[in-house]
């Protein structure tokens, strides 16, 4: 991997200024830019163009996703990103459609990415606390894990051939924050998930 496209998929609100998903982002520039990686970056609150998107995620050997978790998902502006940079890249693209054709009704849905070989990584930030995942004693997530909560969006990427890198969160980061333990976590994800690149 050389290329990197880090989307920054943080929603601006009075209550939730983006802070820490904008340094997230940062740490990650700039070890993957020490480490000898090409990044390119794209915040939803800034003006985009489709086709401009599609071809920085077709140069990119790894795409991160740096976002709040907003009532259990992705903020609205990353999901009109989606609807409109994914959707107009199922013309090859990033998937040639669903993968079937009529003339071969036998492929599996979900067959035709086309970013086979490249990677994927969720980096996301939760009020809820880390242990309401993987504990059947807690009700409300059901021993669920944070991958189990995101499994729509890590199909969206194995709809486009991707494979995924280690999911990285942070936790409890409105009542009970430890940013700097955070900060210090996530640049050490990165630096193990990826390693400096020789020259």
């Amino acid at each position: 991997m050389k290329n990197i496209l880090i989307l920054n998929a943080h929603e601006y609100y009075s209550f939730s200024q983006g802070k820490l998903n904008g340094s997230l982002v940062e740490i990650a520039r700039s070890t993957l830019t020490a480490n000898g990686y090409s990044v390119q970056k794209t915040t939803m609150t800034d003006a985009y163009d489709v086709d401009t998107e599609l071809e920085k995620h077709r140069t990119a050997d790894a795409v991160i996703v740096q976002s709040p978790v907003n009532w259990m998902g992705m903020p609205w502006s990353f999901k009109k990103y989606m609807d409109l940079v994914y959707t107009a890249g199922t013309d090859g693209r990033l998937c040639n459609g669903d993968g079937r054709t009529r003339k071969d009704p036998a492929r599996q849905y979900g067959s035709g990415g086309t970013m086979t070989g490249k990677k994927y990584l969720l980096s996301l930030t939760f009020n809820a606390p880390a242990d309401a995942f993987d504990d059947p004693a807690q009700k409300f997530f059901e021993g669920k894990s944070v991958d189990d909560l995101f499994w729509p969006m890590h199909l969206n990427f194995r709809f486009f051939g991707m494979e995924p890198l280690p999911t990285f969160s942070c936790h409890d980061v409105v009542k009970n924050p430890e940013i700097l333990n955070d900060l210090s976590r996530y640049e050490a994800h990165i630096r193990t998930h990826f390693p400096a690149i020789r020259p």
